[in-house]
């Protein structure tokens, strides 16, 4: 039987990545993105079985929406993989209000409202043997903050604790539970801060002990395994991928 996942944030990078894996594998992916221009372009490369569903994660009714859509069309999700997030940059003294409200409304609150919107969907795919997942985007931010990223930090350290208890509370209706943790990933959004003019301030993670930064492929190989049999007994658990970056601290030459 054909396998169905939903992934919000995949027209682009980690999300995009994940779906074209997916959709590789014979999976239905259902996938929301905010931008309709990039849903189409995505739909060209990923083919038939990649649905795009414009949907902005901040709006409680069309993810409500959304998912009542999903439900008509599959009557059950094997997994949901939440990746849309966005990155604001700068001083916590100067931040915007509204950008801080933006990174708390996208990559956490957003995060929690398709997770509890695809719960009842997960739950008819869910049997002991064969759980329901749910992978959530976090950071390596939420193990090792830096500044210039406080809310995004915040963010996604509130995503690693939101991963715990969703765990804990599902655990006993087959559904499973784990977020993973980037590193410096070379993805649109990392992109945007860096390109020259950007003037942002942010300086990213930089090269890992294993010499390079991430790909999205990467991240994918890694929610790949806890979509697996072979995580069949892995729930509560933030992951980092990043090749070591905060492992130990690296001080500076001299």
């Amino acid at each position: 039987m054909t396998k169905t996942a939903a992934i919000t944030g995949a027209a682009s990078g980690i999300g995009l990545c994940t779906a074209k894996r997916l959709t590789g594998e014979g999976w239905t992916v259902f996938g929301l993105d905010v931008g309709q221009d990039r849903l189409d372009a995505a739909k060209a490369i990923l083919g038939n079985n990649f649905h795009p569903i414009p949907c902005d994660v901040t709006d409680a009714n069309r993810i409500a929406a959304v998912f009542r859509e999903i439900g008509s069309a599959a009557a059950k999700l094997d997994a949901l993989i939440c990746c849309a997030g966005v990155l604001r940059v700068g001083p916590l003294e100067d931040m915007a209000v509204e950008d801080f409200d933006q990174v708390f409304a996208v990559n956490t609150r957003g995060l929690w409202l398709c997770a509890r919107e695809a719960l009842p969907l997960l739950r008819r795919a869910a049997k002991k043997e064969v759980p329901a997942r749910v992978v959530l985007l976090s950071s390596i931010a939420a193990l090792r903050p830096k500044i210039m990223s406080g809310a995004y930090s915040a963010s996604k350290a509130a995503v690693s604790q939101l991963c715990r208890i969703m765990a804990v509370e599902w655990a006993g209706s087959h559904v499973l539970v784990n977020a993973v943790a980037p590193g410096t990933v070379d993805t649109p959004m990392v992109q945007a801060v860096m390109r020259p003019g950007a003037n942002s301030g942010y300086t990213t993670s930089g090269t890992s002990p294993l010499g390079r930064v991430a790909e999205a492929e990467d991240i994918a190989d890694v929610i790949g395994f806890l979509l697996s049999p072979a995580a069949k007994y892995v729930t509560g658990t933030t992951i980092p991928v990043d090749g070591g970056t905060q492992a130990a601290f690296v001080p500076p030459a001299r």
